[in-house]
């Protein structure tokens, strides 16, 4: 048995709620600071599955990475999947705790995970916050040059996806790669300027590909796909600091995309 607040401290020291981006809505969403924890279950999203789920599994305490709440809620009405889960979590005495762009500009967080699997080397900040050791998105380098179609079979493995959107090719090897987890268009010029041979990203628009201008590979492997491993990376930090408290990923795939 555990109180939230001690589970909270722990998180928040490791990402602090400060170091998010101004329009986030990070910490405690729902619930009680002094509550007992019996269980915590890990999601990408809160979604009605996920809140089922975690009654099933005695769960309540819920980390999630992206919000269910960015706004002010007014009404509690259920005419929406976010009153919904709040309201069923609120009913079944459930904590939901939020950690998304303060993981993200961690140095040991989001970016870092998934150049672990990209098995990048010799890593830094795509984009440094100036004078702290924080960040948003990583660049690294292969350990071997690859041709661009050779990469891109080799992401669609690493990132478990079968779909993938891209630039045109730039006709030379790929080396050194900027990955930036969710949403990542605004990080295009710092990639250009990097002089990175490929930025892995998501949620890229129509217009976004033309700023390619053949200097770099733009790559959208899909938003969920991108973050997929912060679950493991969150249960890797709690099981490192809390061996004993009972924690598990959820299973539910959260992911709103599908493909045809």
């Amino acid at each position: 048995m555990i109180k939230l607040k001690e589970i909270t401290d722990i998180l928040e020291n490791w990402s602090p709620l400060e170091s998010a981006e101004e329009f986030d809505n990070v910490g405690l969403l729902v619930g009680n600071a002094e509550a007992i924890i019996n269980k915590a279950i890990i999601t990408i999203d809160t979604t009605e599955e996920v809140i089922e789920e975690a009654i099933g599994n005695n769960c309540n305490l819920i980390i999630t990475f992206h919000p269910i709440i960015f706004n002010g809620i007014k009404k509690f009405n259920n005419k929406s999947y976010v009153d919904r889960v709040v309201s069923k979590a609120i009913k079944h005495n459930i904590n939901i705790y939020a950690i998304h762009t303060n993981l993200d500009n961690n140095p040991k967080g989001v970016n870092f995970k998934i150049s672990q699997k990209l098995s990048l080397k010799n890593l830094e900040f795509l984009i440094p916050k100036e004078g702290k050791n924080l960040g948003m998105g990583m660049i690294g380098e292969l350990n071997e040059e690859l041709s661009e179609i050779v990469f891109l079979d080799f992401l669609k493995s690493k990132l478990k996806t079968n779909f993938i959107k891209h630039s045109k090719f730039i006709k030379r090897k790929i080396k050194k790669v900027a990955v930036l987890g969710g949403s990542g268009s605004f990080a295009i010029e710092d990639a250009i300027y990097a002089k990175v041979d490929c930025f892995v990203t998501s949620d890229l628009k129509y217009h976004d590909y033309f700023k390619a201008e053949n200097k770099l590979l733009l790559v959208d492997v899909g938003h969920y796909e991108s973050e997929q491993y912060t679950k493991e990376l969150i249960l890797e930090f709690l099981n490192k600091k809390i061996p004993k408290f009972a924690c598990i990923i959820s299973k539910t795939n959260t992911n709103p995309v599908n493909y045809f």
